[in-house]
Parts: C-alpha cells; structure tokens; sequence
C-alpha cells in the first residue's frame, strides 16, 4: 500500500509557494510530495477494473503538478481547492481520450466484407459517403441489413447499448459511463456487452453477406 506524507499546514504551504516564488525547485517538489495523497483520493472516484490505479495517480500528478505551477495565492483560496479541480481536470482529458479511441477502435473493426470482397467495417456502413447511385444502394443495402441484424441478434439490453453509444436508429450517442448510470450498471459491465454485440454482429455480418 503507498504511503504519503501529511498535507502541509496553512503557514507551511504559505511558506513553501513563496519560496517556490522565488525560483526555489525544491519548495516546488515539496507541494507536489505533500499533496500526493490529494492525487489518490481524487484518483479514487474514477477507478475500475478497466484503469489500473497507478495509471490513474500517474495522471493526477501531472494536474497536480500543473497546479503548483500555475497557483496564484492572490486568486485562490488554498492550493489543495485548486489543485483537485486541475487533478480531476487532468484524469478527465484521460478518460475521455480512451473512449474516443476505444470508440474508433470498435468502429473500424471488421464486421464482413462485401459482395466483391471487400472489408466492410462498422464505419463504412454508418458513416461513409455514396459517391454514386449504386453505391449509394449498396449502402442502404447494407444499412437495411444491419438494422435487421441489430434487431434479430441482440438481446434487448445489448441492441439498447448498441444503439446509445453509436447513435443507431433514433438513439441519441452516449458515453458507456452516461448509459451505465442510466441503466443502473456498472461501466465495465457496458464495455462487456458492448463487445458482445459488435461480436454478434460481425458474425451474423459474416454468414449473411
């Protein structure tokens, strides 16, 4: 188990952000040491199994860090209050990173491939451009078979999860935290079902086409 030191005491913090002030490094590095059980309870509110909590303190301390670098006394109360918002401000860019690649990620993979044998992905089917007629058919085609797909393969809680997080007929797209809270799930337990369907329907893809 990491161990931390104490927070520093108001006159301490006020003693050290001055000398940190003056251009003395080691006043700096002792804020960051003495605010890094900060980074681990703000770290704590986003652990999962999906995000190891050592990824997650590394990230903090960089928003802790940018924090004692940029506090300014005269503006802010105490550099702990300051500091939180920049460690959560931190983790969240993180997160939501992820999740845009963890989208594209699920977007591009292969679902099949067509009727000249070429790959088809998720990302052709929903967001490429017919560029003329048959084309433009081929791909309401494959739209049509991918609404069915959704409907015959997919449990309901899956197709509901499916069509949140892409968008899919009429859904508005949601983050998976935004539809586990809706669902009253866990977020890894989204992922997984996530993944179930795209699995599902990249075999069903498969043996129809």
């Amino acid at each position: 188990m990491k161990t931390f030191k104490m927070p520093l005491s108001p006159e301490e913090e006020k003693y050290y952000l001055a000398q940190y002030k003056e251009g003395d490094i080691e006043a700096r590095n002792t804020l960051i040491e003495h605010n890094l059980r900060l980074v681990a309870h703000v770290a704590k509110k986003y652990q999962s199994p999906e995000y190891d909590t050592d990824d997650l303190i590394s990230i903090g301390i960089i928003g802790l860090i940018k924090a004692v670098m940029t506090f300014d006394s005269e503006k802010n109360s105490r550099l702990a209050t300051y500091a939180a918002r920049c460690i959560e401000n931190e983790l969240l860019m993180m997160l939501r990173a992820r999740k845009k690649l963890s989208r594209e990620v699920s977007m591009n993979e292969k679902i099949g491939t067509d009727q000249e044998g070429r790959e088809l992905r998720l990302m052709d089917i929903l967001e490429s451009e017919p560029v003329d007629i048959l084309e433009d058919l081929e791909r309401e085609k494959n739209v049509a078979h991918l609404r069915a797909c959704l409907e015959r393969v997919l449990s309901g809680r899956e197709l509901q999860v499916i069509c949140e997080r892409y968008g899919l007929l009429g859904k508005k797209e949601r983050t998976q935290r935004e539809i586990a809270e809706s669902l009253g799930i866990s977020r890894s337990y989204v992922s997984r079902l996530e993944k179930k369907a795209l699995e599902k329907l990249r075999e069903e893809f498969q043996d129809q086409m």
